[in-house]
Parts: C-alpha cells; sequence; structure tokens
C-alpha cells in the first residue's frame, strides 16, 4: 500500500471522525433542550399534537386584564382632550385588518395620557357580546334614512380598557355573520351610521373637542357635520381623518348621498366630493374619502413614506396636494400590552429581550401542534407570514416564498384569508398540495391567538407588499423576536432597515428587497437564512435588539395629539 494512499484513507478517516463527533455534540445540544423543556412540561405545559381533537390554539386561555391602569409610568398630558373615534373597526371585537388594531391602540395610548376617549362603532350582529364589559342599552333615538326616520339602539361597554359605544339600527344594516360583506347595501350602511353617529351626539348633548374618523366608511361624516349639523347644536368638535388605505375611495352616486338628507349635488364639483376617476363619464360619481379630504380640519396618513407615496400617485395625489398644508404622515404604532411576549396569555412560555429561552419553546410547541419537524440544532428558521391574501399584500411572492423557503431548507406557515374566490381557490390548491408535507403549513383563516403564537415561534416574519401603508406584522413581530423580511415601500421602509446596509449598521434590523420579482425576494431570503444559520450568536444579538425598539402608540399618540391641539376650539 503507497504512502499517498494511506494518507488519503488516514483523511477520510479523521473527516469521518469530526462529523460523528459534530452530529454528537448537536444532538447533545438538544438532548439538554429538551431536558430543560421537559421542566416547563412538568410545570403543567403539555405539548400539542396535530392529531389533538381540539387545535392547540383553540384552547382555553384566562381573558385579558387590560382594563387596569395602565397609564403608571406614562407622562399625562396637562391640556385635556375629549375624543371620539367613528369607524367600522375595532380590535378584537370587529376586526378585519390593521384599522381595528389601530383604533384600540391609540384609544388606549390616549387614555393613558389622561384624555378622554369613545370609540362608536356600528352593532355588528356578528360581534361577539360576551368580549364587550358592562354592555348595556343608553338609550333609543332615531336617524334619518330614505325620507323615515329609524329607530337605533346607543349601548355602551368597554373593550380592552376603552369606553365603546355601539350603534344598533332597527333595520336591516349590519346584519350577518361577518364585519363586511353582508346582504344589505354596504355604502348605504356606512352613510346612515355616519349621520347617525352626528344624530346621537346631538341628542345626548355631546360636544367632543375632536372626532376622529377613519377611511372611507365614515369620510361623509365631516360633509354631514359641517353642512349640517353644525348648523343645528353641534358647534364645538372639530374633524379629524386618517387614511389606512388609499385603495378604496368610497364610490358613491350623488342620489346616494340625498337619501340621507344632502344634496349629493351639491357636492359633485372638482373642489369638493366628485370622484376624480368618474370625470367626464356618465354619470360621474362621488368619493366619500375624497369628501372627507376636504372637509376635515386635519389629514392624517399612516406612515411618512406613505404620504410622499400619495402626493405623487393615485386618483387622490390632487385633493392631497391641494390640502397639502393640513395633511401629515404618522406612522402607526401597536398596542405593546396587548403584544407582550412577557405576559400574554396564548403563549406556552412568556420571554422578553432579556431573556429569549421562551421563543425556543414557543417555536418547539407551535412546530409539534403543526406537525412541523423539530431539527437537530434548530439550523431549520421558521418563516412566517400573517397576512390578509389580497393583491396589496404581494401574493405572487408569498406562493414563490413557500416554494423557495421549503429549497433553503427552512419551514413557513402562512395565516389568513382571501375575500375573493378565485385567490381563496388557488391557495386551498396549495394547502392541499404542501400541508401534506413536513415544512410548510397554510392555514386559510384569521385566528387572534394562533397569530400571537405564531409571531412568538418564528424566526422571520414575511411582508412582501407590493404597496403598505404602515404595515404592523414587522412591528409585532420584532416585539416577538421575529426578524423582518420586507420589501421597501411606505411604513416598511421607514421601520425596516437592511443589516448589510453598513451606512446604518445602528439601526439595521431586517433584510430588505425593492423589487417585486421573485429574484429579488430570493436575494433577501438568502441572505437572511445564511445569517441565521452561519452566525448564530449575531443572530441572537439581532432578535435582542428587534425586541428592544420601541414602537409603542405612546410615542406616535404625542404626535396625535398635537394634531388635535392645532384643530380644537380653546
Amino acid at each position: 500500500m503507497s504512502s499517498a494512499n494511506t494518507s488519503c484513507e488516514i483523511s477520510t478517516f479523521n473527516l469521518f471522525l469530526e462529523l460523528k463527533l459534530s452530529l454528537f455534540l448537536q444532538q447533545l445540544k438538544a438532548e439538554q433542550l429538551e431536558g430543560s423543556e421537559a421542566g416547563c412540561e412538568s410545570d403543567g405545559l403539555r405539548w400539542p399534537s396535530p392529531s389533538d381533537e381540539i387545535p392547540f390554539w383553540k384552547g382555553d386561555f384566562p381573558s385579558w386584564d387590560l382594563s387596569s391602569d395602565a397609564s403608571s409610568g406614562v407622562e399625562q398630558d396637562s391640556d385635556l382632550l375629549h375624543i371620539v373615534h367613528v369607524t367600522a373597526e375595532m380590535a378584537p371585537i370587529a376586526k378585519v385588518g390593521g384599522l381595528g388594531d389601530v383604533v384600540t391602540g391609540l384609544g388606549r395610548a390616549c387614555l393613558n395620557r389622561g384624555h378622554k376617549v369613545d370609540v362608536m362603532i356600528p352593532f355588528y350582529e356578528c360581534i361577539p357580546k360576551h368580549c364587550i364589559n358592562e354592555l348595556a342599552l343608553m338609550r333609543t333615538y332615531n336617524s334619518y334614512h330614505d325620507g323615515n326616520w329609524v329607530a337605533c339602539n346607543a349601548y355602551r361597554g368597554e373593550v380592552s380598557g376603552v369606553p365603546v359605544i355601539l350603534i344598533e339600527p332597527s333595520n336591516h344594516f349590519f346584519k350577518g355573520k361577518n364585519i363586511y360583506g353582508g346582504s344589505y347595501n354596504e355604502l348605504d350602511a356606512y352613510l346612515f351610521f355616519s349621520r347617525a353617529c352626528l344624530e346621537w351626539m346631538q341628542v345626548n348633548g355631546t360636544q367632543p373637542d375632536i372626532i376622529h374618523v377613519h377611511e372611507w366608511q365614515t369620510g361623509a361624516l365631516p360633509l354631514f357635520y359641517w353642512d349640517m349639523y353644525h348648523f343645528l347644536s353641534l358647534q364645538k368638535p372639530r374633524i379629524v381623518l386618517t387614511i389606512h388605505n388609499m385603495e378604496h375611495y368610497g364610490e358613491c352616486r350623488q342620489e346616494q348621498l340625498s337619501k340621507f338628507g344632502l344634496d349629493g349635488s351639491a357636492y359633485a364639483t372638482e373642489d369638493k366630493a366628485v370622484d376624480d376617476r368618474t370625470v367626464g363619464h356618465n354619470p360621474e360619481r362621488l368619493s366619500l374619502l375624497k369628501g372627507g379630504i376636504v372637509y376635515s380640519n386635519a389629514i392624517v396618513t399612516v406612515s411618512p413614506t406613505y404620504l410622499k407615496e400619495t402626493l405623487c400617485s393615485g386618483w387622490l395625489s390632487g385633493a392631497l396636494m391641494r390640502n397639502r398644508d393640513k395633511y401629515s404622515g404618522i406612522l402607526n404604532g401597536i398596542d405593546t400590552e396587548m403584544w407582550n411576549p412577557a405576559t400574554d396569555i396564548y403563549l406556552p412560555a412568556k420571554f422578553d429581550a432579556g431573556k429569549t429561552e421562551g421563543k425556543r419553546i414557543c417555536k418547539k410547541f407551535v412546530q409539534k401542534g403543526l406537525g412541523l419537524p423539530i431539527s437537530v440544532a434548530d439550523q431549520k428558521p421558521l418563516v412566517v407570514c400573517i397576512t390578509r391574501l389580497v393583491a396589496q399584500k404581494g401574493l405572487h411572492l408569498i406562493t414563490h416564498a413557500i416554494k423557495h423557503v421549503e429549497e433553503l431548507g427552512g419551514q413557513m406557515v402562512v395565516l389568513g384569508r382571501a375575500s375573493d374566490d378565485r385567490v381563496e381557490r388557488e391557495f386551498e390548491g396549495l394547502a392541499e398540495l404542501h400541508n401534506k408535507g413536513s415544512n410548510i403549513r397554510i392555514l386559510l383563516m384569521y385566528s387572534e391567538e394562533l397569530s400571537h403564537m405564531l409571531y412568538a415561534a418564528a424566526d422571520m416574519v414575511l411582508v412582501p407588499s407590493m404597496y403598505e401603508p404602515c404595515g404592523l406584522a414587522q412591528m409585532i413581530g420584532m416585539r416577538y423576536g421575529a426578524v423582518p423580511i420586507v420589501r421597501k415601500t411606505g411604513g416598511l421602509a421607514d421601520t425596516v432597515f437592511d443589516m448589510d446596509n453598513q451606512s446604518h449598521t445602528e439601526i439595521a434590523n431586517g433584510f430588505v428587497f425593492e423589487g417585486i420579482d421573485e429574484g429579488s425576494l430570493n436575494c433577501a431570503l438568502g441572505r437572511a437564512f445564511s445569517y441565521y444559520q452561519e452566525k448564530p450568536n449575531e443572530w441572537k444579538a439581532v432578535v435582542q435588539k428587534v425586541m428592544r425598539i420601541d414602537n409603542s402608540w405612546n410615542n406616535t399618540a404625542g404626535k396625535y395629539i398635537d394634531i388635535y391641539n392645532s384643530v380644537r376650539v380653546r
């Protein structure tokens, strides 16, 4: 036997020993982790299984206690306001998207600073009444619709520590199993609601400093206020409009608006509420959102970058430019009491930036519950995408990510619902294909409980939006130690800064891509996976860093209060 052959065999044998030793050390580390987690199990943690009769996110959880005094440590404002939000959504009782989170979070933050806050929402038939504390009927009154006065019940209660007033008309409006998409005419229903809220203030003698309206659904309220109720008895309030998403204009026929007591034809001009997309058409239509822009005392959108984008493009850019002096961009916040991994009632283990061990337990809990394999030494990053399945959210990139994450050796969970039947069928097909495998789970539903668990389990949160006015998923993900992978647009550009940007290392907190193509997404995913797998200590430091970022509503609430004070009547 030659010395060269002997040397080759020794090298091969040494490599074999190194591999065996590496595998042994990885297995030992995994067993040590199992042992530490077994201690948690002995403290009452039961590991779930996909075969459980009741899915792990539908178990019995303690109730939130958010009504207690959360203002300790929050500086109280001296010049106090009464603010009434008029909105189609409020989390968690009437939540479809981020609007509901914003209303509840901003309301709670202003309450904590000493202000008086009420939220007015429709009393949708599908609202879970048991989630409203101290629900009681305040009064019955009438509001106008198409030549008749319709009886309405006004209820008072409390949701997540925020006073809420629920308006229930006696007709068919707001009946059905879902917040949106009932058998009634939605535009008529929200026109009715907008006037009914002002009617309630009038009959109740309520004169808030600020009426804060949201989105197209309540875009007509400023018209009703200035052209009707301000001439009756409501003198004090001033109107602030927040535009959360410019995609929906609230297109309205002139005769529809006329059914609620205003002359619809009077608003069909460029400087009022004519829908610019319909100019020259027969008939021209109105835009309730544009009317709200013109008639409100102040307009806010939900991030500085989205403000710039909306001034440069879109059908409403002209109206916004003409009202630029009262238009501001304020980044949304998140409710750091509702979204707090150190106290979250839905998590199997709690954790924070200083002690992240519980996050590993949350990941294993979700993996076991969804039937995802648990890798030795935790080398499979878990990517989570929690979103509405609509074109805005980058559907082609989400479907590509499902495939590419698996190719990279990772795991992915998509949680969301589609409002479009075609999109729903497409994702049902993807779920049928992938959910039988070992690394992908596509869950076509929304669950508040599961979303908390997924953020806690995730190593990365994916937000590949085509446009994103603000986005909450990236901020919630960071709060729970999930590093964001985002497309650079709107509020995503204001909150996530690339890890490989050497000029801003102090604020680097995620992986950013700019293109709308699959290659751009691949590059960002590849960089994130390499960082996770090749730099575990640095990754842990990034996780702790993003968890310490303050995206709380308290910061944002101060900017809103400045807006309120700039328009209030002294």
